[in-house]
């Protein structure tokens, strides 16, 4: 018989954004299905009730689908005008909220086998045992109690409605992993205790439904990060209870910040801690966010705040929190094709040299599915380097056309930046794209450029040595020809960049003057400091009224210099 298609899924839980982790994880369950013309699953893991949240669920949708990570079996949506998922094979619904009487069933079976049993100790119950076994210095384990219940009797009780939860009988030996990555791993039986796989809620833990679901879609290999190692023995005591086969398994490095910290959501949580102590803050310091919440968040470092009430704070605080998920670096001006290609380089080596013999580094998704093997992975923890990450982003920017560089800034900053966005027409910036483009790591460093625009005309503040090298020095020249230049401005027609630069250098000629010295005291004047795009194209954006009320406030201000 032929082998079996190459089958693989990402699993996410619907708890939060999608951790760049879970990003990674995705892309690698990606690749490795295209290597092998298999299938990508993907698969919402929302049976935690208390948890899980629909606009979680969609945010992740989205973030993948901005990652180009598409799936062939999975929940239907239309993102960005695609229409990404479908269940061709059958295997759905891939919602495991859905799947409730799959999983009943299955845990059923297990009972009737005797694998698997009714417990019915109260939290309260379970607790004291914890706190007995940590005084006696010995491992809390599960004691088995309800197995000392007659079958019967469990049976009766579950009948008549009384609450309980179903747990997993372990075998008393050993078992090993075979991991693809790690080599042979095996665990002994005290590792592991009689594990939930029914709560008291009636949903399934993420071990039963997760062995279910794999079994029934197909899937034939299990990609995921080393925290989910301890993991598999007891999803390999579940297939082989159920009589699954078991897939192949990799488990992929962890990533790291680049001081050896595990990365994860909490620095975001922490950075913003940290900004609201240096600042004195005890309550809310915006409207929006309840003052309560705020106040009990900053006396417990056990709350952690919603990611966005975490960015209102931040930018009311003027701190920059770190990229952690995908919509982080979105939000943060990355590209996605430079961001998957730094994150396949986090525990995966390709193994090849460019044509100058250096390690090769940059490659597109195409390239990945055509080469990536477990062969590449490494066993040691990942490094998140940001700057990196920032070099290739720049590189990506610096090989783009000033077009595309244009339209995909349009269609960030229509929602990460929406003042400056309604700012310019398509022409002006694909004028003013030569001069930014250079310039720019990300896409937001477009509002470090062309911040001007949304100034105040008359509250711009002008840096005294700008001022003075532009304007004041060699007894006020600039000044001069700023003052000149203002009533040539007020009568330039149209105010367009071309009949700015000719009016420009048409001044310069006639006073003898270099372009720059009559150019640059302008410049300062519109923008507050001696750098910006193309001045014809800076003035036409601003519009001759506001030109003309900047020159006069900053000869204004020149002229005071002066005199005092």
């Amino acid at each position: 018989m032929p082998p079996a298609p190459v089958i693989t899924r990402f699993a996410p839980s619907p708890t939060g954004h999608l951790h760049i982790g879970g990003a990674r994880t995705a892309l690698f369950c990606l690749a490795y299905a295209r290597k092998h013309s298999g299938r990508f699953v993907l698969r919402i893991e929302d049976t935690d009730q208390r948890r899980s949240s629909e606009a979680a669920a969609g945010g992740i949708l989205e973030d993948l689908a901005w990652l180009g990570l598409a799936w062939d079996d999975g929940p239907e949506v239309e993102v960005a005008g695609a229409n990404l998922g479908g269940d061709e094979r059958g295997v759905g619904p891939f919602h495991q909220s859905k799947r409730l009487d799959t999983y009943n069933e299955r845990i059923d079976a297990l009972i009737a086998s005797g694998a698997a049993y009714a417990a019915f100790e109260t939290p309260d119950e379970l607790e004291a045992k914890r706190r007995e076994a940590i005084a006696q210095k010995v491992g809390n384990r599960y004691d088995r109690a309800a197995l000392e219940i007659p079958a019967e009797e469990r049976a009766r009780r579950v009948a008549a409605g009384e609450e309980h939860v179903v747990r997993f009988r372990m075998p008393d030996e050993a078992i090993s992993v075979h991991d693809e990555v790690l080599g042979e791993v095996t665990v002994g039986p005290d590792e592991f205790d009689d594990f939930i796989i029914r709560k008291r809620d009636g949903f399934p833990t993420y071990h039963l439904a997760v062995v279910v679901d794999d079994a029934l879609m197909g899937v034939t290999h299990v990609l995921r990060g080393q925290e989910h190692l301890i993991n598999t023995p007891r999803h390999i005591a579940l297939q082989r209870a159920m009589g699954f086969n078991v897939p192949t398994y990799a488990h992929m490095p962890l990533i790291f910040n680049a001081d050896g910290s595990k990365m994860s959501k909490r620095d975001k949580d922490k950075a913003v801690r940290a900004a609201c102590k240096a600042s004195g803050v005890s309550e809310s310091p915006v409207a929006s966010i309840d003052g309560a919440t705020v106040a009990a968040w900053l006396k417990d470092k056990t709350r952690q705040l919603p990611s966005e009430a975490l960015l209102e704070l931040a930018a009311v605080l003027s701190v920059e929190v770190p990229e952690i998920d995908v919509g982080d670096f979105q939000r943060a001006g990355y590209l996605p094709q430079p961001l998957l290609n730094f994150l396949a380089l986090l525990g995966w080596n390709p193994k090849q040299k460019t044509a100058g013999g250096q390690d090769l580094e940059r490659f597109d998704l195409d390239f990945l599915c055509a080469h990536f093997d477990f062969g590449g992975v490494g066993k040691t923890n990942a490094k998140f380097d940001r700057a990196k990450l920032l070099s290739f982003n720049a590189d990506y920017i610096a090989e783009m056309s000033d077009e595309a560089f244009v339209d995909t800034w349009l269609a960030w900053a229509e929602r990460y930046d929406a003042d400056l966005h309604g700012r310019f027409t398509r022409e002006q910036l694909v004028r003013l794209a030569p001069a930014m483009r250079p310039r720019c790591k990300t896409l937001r460093d477009v509002r470090t450029i062309l911040g001007f625009v949304l100034l105040d005309d008359a509250g711009i503040d002008y840096d005294g040595k700008v001022l003075h090298k532009h304007l004041l020095k060699g007894g006020a020249k600039g000044l001069e020809a700023l003052e000149g230049m203002r009533g040539v401005l007020a009568e330039v027609q149209p105010f367009g960049a071309a009949a700015i630069d000719a009016a420009v250098a048409g001044y310069a000629s006639e006073h003898e003057l270099g372009m720059g010295k009559v150019a640059q005291p302008i410049r300062v004047a519109v923008t507050g400091n001696g750098v910006s795009p193309p001045l014809g194209d800076t003035l036409e954006v601003i519009g001759r009224e506001r030109a003309l009320a900047r020159i006069d406030r900053c000869v204004q201000i020149a002229k005071a210099e002066v005199s005092g």
